[in-house]
């Protein structure tokens, strides 16, 4: 599937910031045999006095910029045309989840996509007694760990509301457990911490979702909004396989990645020090808008 995407972020200031600096991770990622990328730009307001392009420990691309003129807001605008194949049909050949550590164990290298990085607590995720005896529950009736990956990510959707207003960037992902609403962040965060409460190493990832408008009405410009999902290690023969759980799907030809961490922390598409007074206030708009053939089958929420 081939898609046009443009995505622009705008902060807004009370009062003029005198300058700032910002990491970037707003380019779709280029992935071997899953994920091209054609036509990258990206445009930052007002000009920047510095520019370095760079990759984190996670291979993920980052664009730095410094500003030193004294600005009202800040614009972070990207386009790029993206070819997007699906993983193909998974056969489950992942152990159970009492042979996983194993597994784990021989894998010998720490490279940025060794398991080792995705088992133990990270910045935004701490595992909790409740949120493990909750993923328990789902595994005890999973026959393998890709099974269980499945459930518990339906159950996750199923028991969860999605609803913009009921959680913030930071809220912690015990407080969406245990309140059941939240966006695709909160999902995401959810799933992570209950798989790694249970030995299962899992990630997320940022991206784009392409959403499909209601039968009869056109799509509308900046509908779309950036997305997250996880992605788990399903054992050396599987690696990683990842999923959607605010929709209660795998992640197929619809999603576009941009980056992959540990959580949120590690992906999040803007992050910077600037010397401003009082709160900021953010709009983001997103298009993926499809160039090829082919259609969902539903219409999935955006994070």
């Amino acid at each position: 599937m081939q898609y046009e995407i443009r995505m622009s972020i705008t902060y807004d200031y009370p009062a003029a910031a005198s300058s700032g600096r910002h990491l970037l991770r707003l380019l779709p990622a280029e992935i071997p045999g899953l994920q091209e990328v054609r036509e990258p730009t990206l445009r930052v307001l007002p000009e920047p006095v510095e520019w370095l392009e760079g990759a984190d420990f996670f291979g993920n691309r980052t664009v730095e910029v410094a500003i030193d003129q004294p600005h009202a807001e800040s614009r972070f605008e990207m386009s790029a045309r993206v070819e997007r194949l699906g993983p193909g049909r998974l056969l489950d050949v992942s152990p159970r989840l009492t042979d996983l550590p194993r597994d784990i164990a021989a894998h010998r290298g720490l490279d940025a996509d060794a398991p080792h990085h995705f088992t133990g607590p990270s910045p935004w995720i701490v595992t909790h007694p409740e949120m493990t005896s909750y993923a328990m529950e789902v595994a005890d009736n999973s026959a393998t760990v890709l099974d269980l990956v499945r459930k518990l990510g339906n159950r996750i959707h199923s028991e969860f509301e999605f609803d913009p207003e009921a959680t913030e960037v930071d809220t912690p992902a015990l407080t969406a457990f245990e309140r059941r609403h939240g966006v695709c962040q909160d999902f995401s965060h959810v799933m992570i911490t209950c798989l790694r409460g249970i030995g299962v190493p899992a990630g997320y990832v940022s991206g784009f979702l392409r959403t499909v408008p209601p039968k009869g009405q056109e799509r509308l410009e900046g509908a779309d909004a950036m997305h997250a999902w996880v992605r788990a290690w399903c054992g050396h023969q599987m690696g990683w396989v990842e999923y959607d759980p605010t929709n209660a799907i795998a992640v197929s030809r619809d999603h576009v990645v941009i980056a992959h961490g540990r959580d949120y922390g590690d992906v999040a598409p803007v992050k910077g020090v600037m010397r401003l007074a009082g709160e900021h206030s953010t709009t983001q708009s997103v298009d993926v808008i499809p160039l090829g053939e082919g259609a969902a089958t539903a219409r999935p929420e955006a994070g």
